[in-house]
């Protein structure tokens, strides 16, 4: 009987919670795979929500992962400058069978030099700091280039999830989790993509958001010097 899957998502302050427990659902089904979360300490870590996570790995400990994820977030923004953090996940890559993100994750993937020649998909704000660390944009939901899989926005987390499980263990696999998790999207608006949602609402989400992304490319401006 061969080991278990080692599946690690990282745990960061700010990460979104839903880029990170949509994946982790989904991995958690599997039944031959262990799911670590990892973060340098093993406290609850605060997310960008109500809800707190707590590692249950330090990167100290954690073993060689066939699976390392980075998932997004605000908090995403001081990882691209954490040289403990990039550090770790160069280490991991080396080795890893995937690795993987889910919406700016990818940026952190990037500063941490594992993008460059790939093609990656990220949040459809962030798009244009990919090409700052070498990588080429997709606007997939899910991007599959060699043994890099990164997802888009948030709720691609899922999608970018049982993609992944049907290359570990086949469709079926895949089709049996998402039919246990009801995963039948219906979404009650249109709104969920820059291409379907309203103009008004695309402006005003553009608007919103515009601060956050002046700041984002400062920062990706920064790591790439620290390079």
């Amino acid at each position: 009987m061969s080991d278990p899957l080692q599946i690690g998502l990282l745990v960061f302050p700010r990460v979104t919670q839903l880029d990170l427990t949509g994946p982790a659902q989904v991995f958690s089904s599997l039944p031959d795979a262990t799911v670590h979360l990892i973060w340098k300490r093993i406290e609850p870590v605060p997310s960008d929500s109500v809800i707190a996570l707590t590692p249950t790995v330090t990167f100290a400990d954690c073993a060689q992962l066939d699976v390392i994820c980075v998932p997004g977030g605000y908090g995403t923004d001081e990882l691209m400058l954490d040289e403990e953090v990039l550090a770790f996940l160069r280490r991991q890559a080396g080795r890893a069978q995937y690795v993987t993100s889910v919406c700016t994750g990818s940026l952190v993937l990037g500063a941490a030099g594992l993008l460059e020649g790939y093609r990656a998909a990220t949040h459809w704000t962030a798009t244009d700091a990919l090409p700052f660390f070498g990588a080429e944009v997709s606007r997939e939901r899910v991007c599959i280039d060699r043994n890099r899989i990164t997802g888009g926005g948030i709720t691609a987390g899922i999608d970018f999830a049982l993609t992944l499980v049907s290359m570990l263990r086949g469709r079926a696999a895949a089709e049996l989790i998402q039919l246990r998790m009801e995963y039948n999207p219906a979404p009650p608006f249109q709104a969920g993509s820059p291409e379907t949602a309203p103009a008004a609402i695309v402006a005003a989400m553009k608007e919103r958001v515009a601060p956050a992304q002046a700041r984002r490319l400062e920062l990706v401006r920064k790591a790439i010097r620290q390079e």
